[in-house]
């Protein structure tokens, strides 16, 4: 039963993550830390490999289709996300070495006030003027920035993804989610290898990663099938509705902490 639970945990946090732009990393960790029992390194670790599985699949099923990634400004930020997750996840190391509950406090601040800034941004989203920034080593910086963020929270990219990408690059909501799953790709890949050679993977077993990759890369699939279905606005009520169930959880967690 709790394989089963977690693989629908990742199976539905990814499609919605697909369809959003926010890759499912940001529902799946704060649900993993109220139920499952793991400790923070786990449940990052997971999360992170789900949403490379997801994002990977979701990158393959949108070739061909009518939103594209913009290579030059897309790829710029996603080699600065890249980076950025490896200075995230040694942030996050060194974090975690403080022992107690300190990490899981950093975590859950950030993640509500990171949330709660974008809920705001977007009720204001009609009344605030955008940039068009063409820059490219602006670019690769506010990617450095977003990965960092990503890699550290353990949730793949989130909603502060999209707020920068409709504020600093005058997108609208479909493209600024499949740009934003692209740049998810990069820093998730990034932090994973850097996980990977620098030998801190933590404990974990194997077919509760295997049931969650799967349901990530079928979550992902399904995500972007529904995307092509789906018009702006309709992506914009889910992206809303999602800010505050996001709140509510990291909240939750938060007050259980202490």
């Amino acid at each position: 039963m709790k394989v089963l639970f977690q693989f629908l945990i990742c199976l539905i946090a990814t499609t919605i993550g697909g369809i959003s732009g926010v890759g499912g990393g940001v529902i799946i960790k704060p649900v993993m830390d109220a139920v499952s029992g793991l400790s923070v390194a786990t449940i990052s670790f997971l999360s992170g490999c789900t949403v490379l599985g997801m994002t990977i699949a979701t990158m393959i099923r949108s070739r061909g289709g009518e939103v594209k990634v913009e290579r030059g400004r897309g790829t710029m930020l996603a080699l600065g996300a890249a980076v950025g997750g490896i200075v995230g996840k040694e942030v996050f190391e060194m974090v975690s070495q403080a022992g107690g509950i300190a990490v899981s406090v950093a975590q859950q601040v950030m993640m509500i006030a990171l949330t709660l800034g974008v809920l705001i941004y977007t009720l204001n989203r009609s009344r605030i003027t955008t940039k068009n920034v063409q820059n490219k080593v602006i670019c690769l910086v506010i990617g450095l920035v977003l990965g960092l963020l990503s890699a550290f929270l353990g949730i793949g990219g989130g909603p502060i993804n999209l707020a920068v990408l409709y504020y600093f690059f005058s997108m609208d909501s479909k493209t600024a989610a499949l740009n934003s799953l692209y740049v998810i790709l990069f820093s998730q890949g990034a932090s994973f290898l850097y996980t990977l050679i620098g030998n801190t993977v933590p404990d974990f077993e194997w077919p509760v990663l295997v049931v969650m990759v799967i349901g990530g890369v079928v979550g992902g699939t399904l995500g972007r099938s529904i995307s092509r279905r789906l018009d702006n606005s309709g992506v914009d009520r889910l992206f809303f509705w999602l800010l505050l169930v996001i709140t509510g959880i990291s909240i939750y967690n938060l007050v259980k902490l202490f």
